[in-house]
């Protein structure tokens, strides 16, 4: 087994960062969360990171909620009637909601909330429009009187109601009056929160305006190195911390002052495939267009070994992009074969050559957006490497460089990314390749026989009569599809002993029900 990570060098930093001067501990009124990356905008409809979700959902409120049991519950919603042809859902909103600019909230606003993301006039990239619009089939919203408000789809989904639950709810007569820059920065929203300030890349802070909500102020700091989080977690500096190393776990739970809760997460990891015409001409572009190639990819990378040395964890290499208990249970995970990845190679007709290189690449990865990414993308990039696929290793800042080049899919032929999962319907999961030209769809996957599929799975009246297409198009997935299968991320969150708080499996900060400790 290669030995991917040398403990000691991560102690020892953590050492030098406990050294430092403690800042005061929150106030009683106050809860702190540690996050690895900062936010990249304010506007419902450009978010599309985990983290900038995260601060968000304290901001704006949604029709309806994903409870932490991963059920779909509503929110702003009182009453829900959908037509006979499964293409309209009349939402009846609560009546005496409130925006944050003091006006009432109305159905007018829900619906202007929907159009304005899908707006092409806007461009808009965030997660709305790009995930959410093109996996509802979403068509238009209308106003039917004061609490009444229609959504029409082009086709009928099982996926309706959990996926509305990402749309967030703004206030019309605010955002019509700013410009698109104005409203990055400047969020009128209908949650508990409203953004006091925004010191970019040190910390957001957000101020209580109504309930649910225990804190009257929730502040993120932005903290992208994972020995720094650490140490000011047990400083008592904060009070919630995510993506805890995995070596520094023991410190955590001996400090005293603060202990690790771990999850088994449904975050997708994988090495992205880019498969698009913006890499032509890239070496190892043209390569990785062979299926074959890529299947030999997948034996080379040693995945159990990459959990337990850098993430502390024993892991399941996945079979798809399904979240447990979802996938088609006939699919086994690769094993780590680089004997077969050498071989498939040799067969695909890339052989070594004199220096030992069968051809070069590039991988791109993000630094300190996921748990050990550093590292994680170094181990694959040597285990490719290995086999005779010179592999050159680029890591990136996220917020401001690789969140970029994703939403413009303009990655390398490889990249690491993760995709938030979720375990209430596997159509969601799979609904990143919607179309062929989703925004999600970063690796450009046109593979006709997965979207046709697609079709008559949403087509079903439930999961359970989509499942024989399900397992169709997953088997297409593992044999062909576009990514170098990994793993789901564990969880694990630095708590401090101050408060009660209960750490989600998908990933979401939900800070509404956190409270002191009696």
């Amino acid at each position: 087994m290669r030995t991917l990570f040398r403990f000691g060098a991560v102690a020892a930093l953590l050492g030098a960062a406990l050294s430092t001067t403690a800042l005061a501990a929150p106030p009683d009124n106050t809860i702190v969360v540690g996050l690895s990356a900062d936010a990249s905008t304010f506007d419902p409809a450009q978010i599309s990171s985990r983290d900038n979700s995260n601060i968000s959902k304290h901001i704006f409120a949604t029709l309806f909620r994903v409870t932490f049991e991963g059920e779909v519950e509503p929110y702003l919603v009182e009453d829900t009637k959908v037509s006979d042809d499964g293409l309209a859902y009349t939402f009846k909103i609560k009546d005496g909601l409130t925006c944050d600019d003091g006006e009432p909230l109305t159905a007018e606003d829900v619906a202007y909330s929907f159009n304005r993301a899908a707006d092409p006039a806007n461009a808009f990239t965030g997660n709305t429009p790009g995930f959410v619009y093109t996996t509802l089939g979403f068509k238009s919203a209308e106003v039917v009187d004061d609490l009444d408000v229609k959504i029409n789809l082009s086709a009928k989904t099982t996926l309706a109601l959990g996926v509305m639950a990402q749309v967030y709810i703004h206030c019309k007569d605010s955002y019509e009056k700013m410009t698109l820059e104005e409203a990055a920065a400047n969020p009128i929203g209908s949650g508990s929160y409203r953004l006091a300030s925004w010191d970019r890349g040190s910390q957001i802070v957000l101020e209580k305006v109504k309930d649910p909500g225990t804190f009257d102020t929730i502040i993120w700091r932005i903290i992208p190195e994972a020995s720094t989080r650490t140490a000011e977690l047990i400083a008592g500096n904060v009070d919630i911390i995510t993506n805890v190393a995995p070596d520094q776990v023991p410190a955590v739970d001996a400090s005293g002052t603060a202990t690790v809760a771990k999850v088994s997460g449904t975050r997708r990891m994988q090495v992205g495939f880019n498969l698009g015409e913006g890499v032509a001409g890239m070496p190892g572009a043209k390569e990785i267009q062979d299926p074959k190639v890529r299947w030999a990819l997948q034996y080379a990378v040693d995945v159990p070994s990459i959990c337990t040395q850098l993430l502390g964890t024993e892991c399941e290499r996945m079979t798809s992009l399904v979240n447990p208990p979802n996938g088609n249970p006939d699919l086994k995970p690769v094993p780590y074969d680089p004997d077969m990845a050498e071989k498939l190679l040799d067969e695909a007709g890339y052989p070594r050559g004199e220096n030992g290189v069968r051809f070069n690449i590039r991988l791109q990865g993000p630094r300190g957006r996921y748990l050990n990414d550093a590292n994680v993308v170094q181990a694959i990039g040597q285990y490719l490497s290995d086999i005779g696929v010179q592999t050159d290793v680029e890591l990136l800042e996220w917020a401001s460089v690789y969140s970029p080049l994703l939403r413009t899919k303009e990655m390398g032929p490889l990249f690491f990314l993760g995709q938030g999962g979720v375990t209430w319907n596997p159509l969601y999961d799979m609904s990143l390749f919607s179309t062929p030209d989703a925004a999600t769809n970063y690796q450009s996957w046109k593979d006709p026989r997965w979207f046709d599929d697609w079709k008559l799975a949403l087509a079903a009246d439930t999961v359970e009569e989509a499942r024989p297409i399900i397992n169709r198009m997953l088997k297409l997935f593992y044999d062909e599809g576009p990514w170098l299968q990994l793993y789901f991320q564990p969880d694990f969150y630095g708590v401090s002993n101050r408060i009660d708080w209960t750490p989600r499996r998908d990933e979401e900060i939900e800070l509404f029900a956190a409270a002191l400790k009696q």
